[in-house]
């Protein structure tokens, strides 16, 4: 079901099916880490020229934009996020992600598509698509952004790379994300809908020796242990109750071989928060923490902390929202389309671009997921707050991969619905 002003927007997008199909497959297959979508961005480019864009590269690095103006009326942004993550896919899919890449330390690293991005990159370049080929059934211009960098924050390299200035201001700015829910359902939230998140990689300092003579050293492995099960308390025991954050350590690394005690351990910690309060409680308690525990364990030199990467709260415009759920809810069906009961707790950069811009900006995500993997759940919202079914891989898991039909068709559906609002 789509509005009277979408439909004719979706002409010819059955025939461009298997198109989009081959496009996501083949970005699924050869993944690319943040700041070096290089391939990603070429594939980008050349089909938003083809298709009639006038297109920017080397956006913020690697991002590409491209501007479609068509007639007198508003300017809308529409946002797709384009890199992968150091992950070893497992899924088994005939297109799976064998490649490599090397990340900021040098390092040679799996890469894998698990958090959907070249969903969003496939489903966007289908709505370019569509938005070029029925220019009679629309007025306004449409800014695509093909954003670098999400994991780690490519927004605000957009717009340190001058595109404010560079590129129509837009009026709204819009963007989804697939999520791990049946296909053909989608979740927004006004106000605040996901967390503000902190990436911090902490070096502790030891005194390296022989494994057979640890009362000559300090060890830095036994300080890195006591750090992260001291870190756990933090939320346990200095978060109240009614309030919400996360701390994980998600990275650890020290040594080289089991019989030598090294010289240095380093950690790599996410935080997530609702409030600036709650963020600011965190922060200074981690390195509370971090500074007490390398004293206790006698460290001969004090910890090093480097602030990796800091994602805003993402903040839905109330009245937007309310727009952007009845357009989608024309799209999908009533009862498709549900608001959450409480904000996620993963982090997004995409809200950057209404903040700088001074505009209303409204999130979604919508499902990929096999609807047989839901058997008995009735309530959507309820899977945000008793979690998802085990046989249900979540982003960032080595075996998620959206199902590519209906998603695609539903993403592109998605955004063609609620930009119509704004390009009647």
């Amino acid at each position: 079901m789509t509005t009277t002003e979408t439909t004719p927007l979706l002409s010819g997008l059955t025939d461009r099916l298997p198109g989009l199909r081959a496009l996501y497959e083949d970005l699924h297959t050869h993944p690319e880490l943040a700041f070096q979508e290089v391939r990603t961005a070429r594939i980008v480019a050349a089909r938003l020229r083809e298709q009639g864009w006038e297109v920017t590269e080397g956006v913020g690095r690697t991002g590409v934009v491209g501007v479609l103006t068509n007639g007198a009326g508003p300017v809308v942004l529409l946002r797709a996020d384009m890199d992968g993550l150091p992950v070893k896919e497992q899924t088994g899919l005939p297109y799976a992600s064998t490649d490599t890449g090397t990340d900021p330390q040098g390092r040679e690293v799996p890469v894998m598509h698990a958090c959907g991005h070249d969903m969003h990159v496939t489903c966007l370049l289908g709505a370019t698509a569509q938005l070029a080929a029925t220019r009679e059934h629309w007025s306004g211009t449409v800014v695509a952004v093909f954003q670098p960098a999400e994991e780690i924050g490519g927004a605000p390299a957009m717009i340190e790379d001058g595109f404010l200035d560079r590129f129509p201001r837009a009026d709204v700015c819009l963007g989804q994300h697939v999520f791990p829910a049946p296909v053909g359902y989608a979740v927004t939230r006004p106000g605040l809908f996901m967390a503000a998140a902190d990436n911090l990689r902490i070096r502790l300092h030891g005194r390296g020796g022989h494994a057979s003579t640890p009362e000559m050293s300090v060890d830095p492995v036994v300080m890195a242990a006591a750090v992260v099960m001291r870190l756990q308390t933090i939320v346990s025991r200095e978060i109240g109750a009614s309030q919400a954050a996360v701390v994980t350590v998600g990275s650890l690394h020290a040594g080289t071989k089991g019989n030598i005690i090294p010289e240095t351990a380093d950690l790599e910690v996410n935080l997530r928060s609702f409030t600036p309060p709650v963020r600011d409680r965190l922060l200074a308690a981690v390195e509370r923490v971090v500074r007490a525990e390398a004293a206790a364990s006698n460290a001969p030199k004090d910890p090093e902390f480097t602030r990796l990467e800091s994602f805003p709260l993402t903040v839905n415009d109330p009245q937007t929202t309310a727009i952007v759920h009845t357009r989608l809810t024309e799209a999908l069906g009533q009862d498709r389309v549900v608001t959450l009961p409480q904000p996620l707790n993963a982090g997004e950069d995409f809200g950057v671009f209404g903040a700088a811009l001074g505009v209303p900006s409204v999130y979604w995500q919508f499902g990929g997921a096999d609807p047989a993997l839901f058997a008995g759940v009735t309530e959507l919202d309820q899977l945000h707050v008793n979690g998802l079914p085990d046989s249900v891989p979540a982003n960032h898991s080595p075996f998620y991969a959206p199902v590519p039909d209906p998603t695609i068709e539903i993403g592109v559906t998605n955004l063609l619905a609620v930009a119509t609002h704004w390009l009647r």
